[in-house]
């Protein structure tokens, strides 16, 4: 088992730490832009999440952000208008695009734990953790109708698989700040913390509820419905390699383990096998 100390993220502005069994955690630190994600802080994120499942033992992984605010959003005020002009796609979609992919292709649950606001391309990274927890205070949005942009399409997907057309619509349409308790009931979020005190502490306790669970459930439970959601059409290959998926959970140690301690009423002891 590698050394967690060892994994470096390479700026200061994303960091990284395990506070909980099987729990790391990714903080983003930008305070002078309000967590703004430029591209050192995206390049950390691609670099750095791929390693989290490399010969050390996490089962969840958190992404938050520096204290009072989640992120403002993609830094489009760092980079030049008449950049836009001439290469606007490179410029914006490449680091952020790989920034995602990371954590999209991450085999173990992820979590947002949106601390205070999410504006922009961050609500896009909530989005595309499996699961987001707010604090009370926290306001998400989408400013593109505000700003004269057109969203990506792939972003637009996210959202629309998330809270569905007529939600997304009313998000992207309105450019309106969604309280925390008004994407609770939309489902853009998975559930709002009982205050803002203490938030960090209670996202840390949902995260290691999840670490906690049957390892082989969890990786394969997001691997099929990660195949799912991608293709709405089942190809005969995709349903018999689900079908294979399933099954191989009964033969496991896991799943023996699993039935065991439920009839013996005790805690289950997961070997990932």
């Amino acid at each position: 088992m590698a050394d967690v100390t060892s994994i470096e993220t390479g700026t200061e502005k994303v960091r990284l730490d395990f506070p909980a069994e099987a729990v790391a955690r990714l903080k983003i630190s930008n305070p002078p832009k309000r967590n703004a994600l430029d591209h050192e802080i995206l390049d950390a994120i691609t670099a750095t999440v791929p390693r989290l499942d490399q010969g050390i033992e996490v089962r969840c992984l958190v992404i938050t952000g520096e204290d009072p605010v989640f992120s403002a959003g993609y830094d489009i005020g760092g980079i030049p208008a008449e950049s836009f002009e001439t290469d606007a796609e490179a410029l914006v979609a490449h680091p952020f695009t790989a920034a995602l992919d990371a954590i999209e292709d991450f085999p173990w649950p992820t979590v947002a734990a949106l601390n205070g606001h999410c504006l922009g391309g961050a609500l896009e990274m909530a989005v595309t953790c499996d699961l987001r927890i707010a604090a009370p205070h926290a306001k998400l949005g989408m400013p593109p109708a505000k700003l004269g942009l057109i969203y990506g399409h792939t972003g637009l997907i996210r959202f629309i698989r998330t809270i569905g057309l007529p939600r997304t619509r009313e998000l992207f349409f309105t450019g309106d700040m969604l309280p925390a308790g008004r994407a609770d009931e939309i489902g853009l979020v998975n559930r709002v913390t009982a205050g803002d005190e203490d938030f960090a502490v209670e996202a840390v306790e949902f995260a290691a509820g999840i670490a906690a669970n049957a390892p082989l459930s969890m990786k394969g439970n997001k691997q099929a419905i990660g195949t799912i959601t991608e293709n709405p059409v089942l190809s005969e290959d995709q349903v018999r390699e689900l079908v294979e998926l399933r099954e191989s959970c009964f033969t496991s140690e896991d799943f023996l383990e699993g039935i065991t301690a439920f009839g013996e009423k005790r805690k289950p002891n997961w070997t990932g096998r």
